[in-house]
């Protein structure tokens, strides 16, 4: 019974903290889950029992699956990523996302000159920060000039391409799901 109090005592303090992170009160939760403010309460402070018929609608509303929420594995494997990079004519990629994560993040080196590949479009959402150097974002007919220190974002559906401007750059950039099977192949 103690494995059970210990999930239960889990899954309270889980659905407390990811309200308060993101900075919704009780009412805002009870809003986006059609429940009370008050069963939200109890929930949290374990005067009521979570059932399936409270818990499915509060996942919704945290915008967390239930298999993470429930989960109390004691998972040792290693947090530290250590990338490889992987070299294609013009450019340098460090993986420093696992595979399997629902977000995939490089750091990823432009050398100028490098190939200029066909602006591409596909489904998605790119985002990049530039660490070094300076980056020409090309997106459909728009040429962006992106420097040292700062960052785009934009829509895959517009046909774009990135090249360095006179010297190497480096970039940080995340791609959503979409995004990542598109650019494993090659990062454009």
């Amino acid at each position: 019974m103690a494995g059970n109090d210990d999930i239960n005592a889990t899954v309270r303090s889980r659905l407390r903290s990811l309200r308060l992170a993101l900075g919704w009160s009780l009412d805002d939760v009870a809003a986006r889950a059609h429940l009370s403010a008050s069963t939200i309460s109890r929930i949290e402070t374990g005067k009521r029992t979570i059932s399936l018929d409270v818990l499915a609608p509060l996942c919704r509303a945290l915008q967390v699956d239930v298999n993470a929420l429930l989960d109390t594995s004691e998972d040792d494997e290693d947090v530290v990523i250590r990338p490889l990079p992987t070299t294609t004519t013009g450019r340098t990629t460090w993986p420093l996302s696992r595979p399997t994560s629902s977000t995939f993040a490089a750091k990823v080196r432009i050398e100028p000159g490098g190939p200029t590949d066909d602006a591409r479009i596909h489904p998605g959402h790119d985002w990049f920060f530039v660490l070094s150097g300076r980056i020409l974002l090309t997106l459909g007919e728009r040429q962006i000039v992106v420097g040292e220190g700062e960052a785009a974002e934009f829509s895959t559906m517009t046909p774009h391409m990135m090249t360095a401007i006179d010297e190497p750059a480096e970039v940080l950039t995340l791609f959503d799901s979409e995004g990542q099977r598109a650019h494993l192949g090659g990062f454009t």
